[in-house]
């Protein structure tokens, strides 16, 4: 098996658990930029402790970044910012799962970008897939039972749709940007490369959220920090994530690892059944077997 697969899996399993860890942080304490900029915060000198113990360990020196590289880093860490700020001004909507639905189209974007920005084509099965992928998470986001049902055009035309069309872009553009910062790097084996592309662009997102929130919330930096317990965990998820991300970003097309990563919905779906005790619709139960088909079709195409 492709090593990208099993990374890709990792990484949708720890991104489901920051997720978690932000909801809870943005729910009892912090604002959206302070939920957001506690990820940054806390990873970045985890992932610098990573870097250099990968190039001491191994006798590589580390990667010469240059002009593309840090053009892709760039444009990839700032989409990831504001992208991440939607996903968590989503936890406050009541369109939550409209929202959530809406920001999965990342994986059909990531598809298009990744063909046109650098060049990586899908075969016939990866589209499919992605597309029993999408399909299974409209299914999955059916609205809790006891919920006023609204009509399609309230239920797509709000802030929460809003919010979740423009993290689906966003995460693309983060999505292609990475890969393609990776790509740049001549040198370093493929994880060395991984984690160098992760700190540089965590410590940029680190610096430039952490400025704005001097700018508008300062008060916010006091809470972040005080928050320690939780957001160290944030950190901490977030950079195990971030790094089977990137490697799989370095290994593999962005638009394969991507809709791999959909895996994340399936996650979400066993912890609300056997964890919470939730009892699943016939619909959420259809969208559950349409993203394992997905996963099944991504996983032939690749190999």
């Amino acid at each position: 098996m492709p090593l990208w697969i099993p990374v890709t899996i990792l990484a949708a399993f720890m991104q489901n658990l920051r997720f978690l860890l932000q909801r809870h942080l943005k729910v009892t304490s912090l604002s959206t930029a302070g939920a957001t900029w506690a990820r940054f915060l806390y990873s970045a000198p985890l992932v610098a402790l990573i870097v250099l113990a990968v190039s001491g360990a191994t006798g590589q020196g580390l990667p010469a970044p240059n002009a593309r590289f840090w053009g892709f880093v760039l444009s990839g860490g700032l989409a990831q910012i504001v992208a991440t700020m939607c996903v968590v001004a989503l936890f406050a909507r009541r369109n939550f799962p409209v929202g959530i639905t809406l920001a999965k189209t990342e994986v059909i974007l990531t598809a298009l970008l990744g063909l046109v920005v650098l060049g990586d084509a899908v075969s016939t099965p990866v589209v499919v897939a992605i597309g029993f992928g999408f399909a299974g998470v409209v299914l999955l986001s059916d609205p809790p039972k006891g919920d006023v049902t609204l009509p399609w055009r309230a239920r797509l035309f709000n802030v929460a749709s809003g919010y979740g069309l423009a993290s689906g872009l966003l995460f693309s553009i983060s999505a292609v940007g990475y890969r393609g910062a990776s790509l740049a790097l001549e040198e370093g084996s493929v994880f060395l490369r991984a984690s160098f592309t992760l700190g540089a662009a965590t410590a940029v997102q680190a610096l430039v959220l952490g400025a704005w929130l001097y700018w508008r919330e300062r008060d916010e930096i006091g809470r972040v920090l005080a928050s320690w317990r939780v957001s160290g965990l944030v950190g901490l998820t977030s950079m195990l994530g971030s790094l089977g991300w990137f490697t799989a970003f370095t290994l593999q097309s962005a638009a394969y690892v991507k809709a791999l990563g959909q895996v994340e919905l399936l996650f979400t779906f066993l912890f609300s059944v056997f964890w919470l005790k939730e009892r699943s619709s016939a619909k959420e139960l259809g969208g559950a077997g349409l993203i394992v088909l997905s996963l099944l079709l991504i996983v032939w195409g690749a190999l």
